[in-house]
C-alpha cells in the first residue's frame, strides 16, 4: 500500500514532503531549531535528540524533503556540497580506485586531485560519453565511479543506466553528481545510481543565500555508514541553512521551468550570432547527445556554455561588459551568473588538463536566471559590443 507521499506529484513533494504544521502552534513553516544541544528526562533516556551535530530536528526535515524529491529512502545534509562529496569518499580505502568523468566541477577535481590522492585513492579520468570507456577503464581495485552529467562546465551527458550497469559488474558504487539538474529534472536513482549527489547551494536553494549539499540513496547500508561519516566528521549544516534550503526547494519546480525557458532563449540567441564559435546547451539539436538529453532528462536545464572565436582577454571584455548577469562564481540562483571557467571555478585544474578536455580560455558559462529573458538577450548583445 502506497502512502500519500508515494502518490504525489512532484511539485506537491516539494511544498510538503516531510513537513507537517507544528502540532503546538499550528505554524505552517518547519521550526528553526536553533539549539546546540538537547535536555534528557534521565540519564540514556531522549526524544530523539542528543546533540545537534547527530541531529536536529530541521536538518531531519530536510533531509526527508530531499529524499522524496529523489525518489530516495535515505538523505542527508551536509556543510557544503564539497563536504558531501568529502564524505562519500570516506566510504573508501587506501589502494582503492575511482573513475571519474574527465569534465567535472573544478571543486571535485581539487578534492580528489590534492587530498584524497595523498590519502591513498587513485584516480583515473575518462570521457563517460562514451559508456566503453568505462568499461575499459574499470578493475578490479574500482570501487567508486563518479558522474557528472551534465559535466561542469562543457555541459557533457553521461548515459547513467549504461554506466551503472557497467559499474555493479565489478562491484563498484556509481554516483551522479545532479547539482545541474536537480531532481525536478532528472533522478539517477530512477537509472541505477546508488548514490545522487547535491550542491544545495545551487538550484535547490536557488538565492544565493546559502552554503549546503546533500546526498541520497536507497541503499540501508549505505546510509548507516555516511550517517556515521556525517556525525563522526561533523560538516553539518546548521538549522537555519536547513530552514533556507527548505524554504528554496518550495519555489524549485516553478523556477526550473523558467530556467530552462530562458536557456533556450539564450542558447538559440548565441547560436545565431557570427562572433561565436560553439554553443553548448543539451536542449539545442546541435548538442552531439542531444537524443540522450531527450531520454534520461525531463529537460535540458539552465546553464549554458558558450565559445567565443577570440581568447581569454576578450572572453575577459565580454564577462565585464554584461549589465544583468552578474559576474560571479556559482550558479543556480534566480539572478543570472555569468563567469570564465579558465580563470574561476576551473582555475585549480592544471592547463594541460583544461586543454585536453576543451576547457578553452575563451569558454564563459552562464547560469540563466529567471529575469525576462528579452533582458538578458539585450544584455549580451552589449557584451557583444564591448569586444
Amino acid at each position: 500500500m502506497k502512502s500519500k507521499t508515494d502518490q504525489w506529484h512532484f511539485d506537491t513533494l516539494a511544498v510538503h514532503a516531510g513537513q507537517a504544521p507544528d502540532p503546538t502552534t499550528g505554524a505552517i513553516m518547519p521550526a528553526i531549531y536553533q539549539t546546540s544541544t538537547y535536555v534528557q528526562p534521565e540519564v540514556g533516556v531522549h526524544k530523539g535528540y542528543e546533540y545537534s551535530r547527530t541531529g536536529n530536528p530541521t536538518r531531519t526535515v530536510l533531509e526527508a524533503n530531499l529524499a522524496a524529491l529523489e525518489g530516495a529512502r535515505f538523505g542527508l545534509a551536509f556543510a557544503s556540497g564539497c563536504a558531501a562529496a568529502s564524505s562519500v569518499l570516506h566510504l573508501l580505502e587506501s589502494g582503492d580506485h575511482v573513475v571519474a568523468m574527465d569534465d567535472l566541477y573544478g571543486g571535485t577535481y581539487r578534492l580528489f586531485d590534492n587530498v584524497f590522492v595523498k590519502q591513498g585513492l587513485e584516480f583515473s579520468y575518462v570521457d563517460m560519453t562514451d559508456p566503453g570507456r568505462v568499461a575499459e577503464a574499470v578493475r578490479s581495485e574500482t570501487r567508486l565511479i563518479w558522474i557528472e552529467t551534465p559535466t561542469n562546465p562543457l555541459l557533457k551527458l553521461v548515459d547513467i543506466e549504461a554506466v551503472a550497469r557497467i559499474g555493479h559488474q565489478v562491484g563498484a558504487w556509481v554516483v551522479v553528481d545532479n547539482t545541474f539538474m536537480t531532481p525536478c529534472l532528472q533522478r539517477p536513482l530512477e537509472l541505477g545510481a546508488d548514490l545522487v549527489l547535491h550542491s544545495t547551494t545551487k538550484y535547490l536553494n536557488g538565492h544565493s543565500d546559502v552554503i549546503g549539499g546533500c546526498v541520497m540513496t536507497n541503499d540501508a547500508d549505505l546510509h548507516e555508514r555516511l550517517a556515521y561519516l556525517q556525525n563522526a566528521m561533523g560538516a553539518v549544516p546548521g538549522p537555519m541553512d536547513a530552514w533556507l534550503v527548505l524554504r528554496g526547494i518550495k519555489t524549485l519546480p516553478l523556477r526550473m521551468a523558467r530556467h530552462v525557458e530562458n536557456a533556450r532563449r539564450v542558447a538559440e540567441f548565441l547560436e545565431g550570432h557570427d562572433r561565436v564559435a560553439r554553443v553548448i546547451y543539451p536542449g539545442l539539436q546541435s548538442h552531439p547527445q542531444f537524443a540522450l538529453g531527450m531520454r534520461q532528462m525531463r529537460a535540458p536545464g539552465g546553464m549554458v556554455s558558450v565559445e567565443l572565436d577570440a581568447d581569454l582577454d576578450a572572453a575577459r571584455r565580454f564577462a565585464a561588459g554584461t549589465r544583468v548577469f552578474s559576474l560571479a562564481e556559482s550558479l543556480g540562483g534566480v539572478e543570472s551568473l555569468i563567469e570564465i571557467p579558465a580563470a574561476m571555478t576551473h582555475a585549480a585544474m592544471p592547463p594541460e588538463l583544461r586543454k585536453r578536455i576543451g576547457v578553452t580560455d575563451g569558454l564563459i558559462r552562464l547560469s540563466v536566471g529567471v529575469e525576462h529573458a528579452g533582458d538578458l538577450i539585450e544584455d549580451l548583445e552589449h557584451a557583444f559590443s564591448c569586444l
